[in-house]
């Protein structure tokens, strides 16, 4: 796993938006509506560098020969009451790099600096009964409830979210 500076955040802005149009496209709910073109996932990538230079967002990523295949992100609230939590972001592994441990990997890279940085708190959202429930869940994770039609997934269908959240 890297952690990736302001610079290198650009530097890999393609690898990391090969890897969020591959999420996309396997109907991942990440944000984003398919088809997601590498132009638009490059540019929000890229828009991103600005907050890890200030410190809001820290980005980890994860290679195979030479190839970016997984990601993960912490993203620090500003808010002065808020300064021991942090909202796990973005943890995606590329498909044909599944199951082999690599969403674990990066989900214990991302609590073990949140611990590192002060952070007693974490928590996310996610897509109700997508994959990563399991992981999050297997990962000691407390699942605090059900959003109904929280977001749209890439295919425009409303859906619920679960918010997670963990104790470090």
């Amino acid at each position: 796993m890297t952690a990736l500076n302001e610079a290198q955040l650009l530097d890999a802005a393609g690898g990391l938006a090969e890897l969020l149009v591959d999420a996309v496209m396997g109907g991942a709910s990440v944000g984003f509506l398919a088809p997601l073109d590498r132009t638009t996932a490059t540019a929000w990538w890229q828009e991103r560098a600005a907050a890890v230079a200030d410190g809001r967002l820290a980005v980890w990523a994860a290679h195979d020969g030479g190839r970016i295949v997984g990601t993960v992100g912490l993203a620090f609230p500003d808010k002065p009451n808020s300064g021991h939590r942090a909202e796990l972001v973005k943890l995606m592994v590329h498909r044909d790099a599944r199951g082999r441990g690599l969403g674990r990997s990066l989900l214990t890279t991302a609590e073990d600096a949140a611990i590192c940085a002060g952070v007693t708190l974490l928590h996310l959202d996610t897509e109700t009964d997508s994959p990563a429930e399991h992981l999050y869940g297997s990962a000691g994770w407390t699942r605090a409830g059900v959003i109904p039609d929280y977001a749209a997934s890439p295919y425009g269908v409303l859906r619920p979210t679960t918010i997670y959240y963990k104790h470090l």
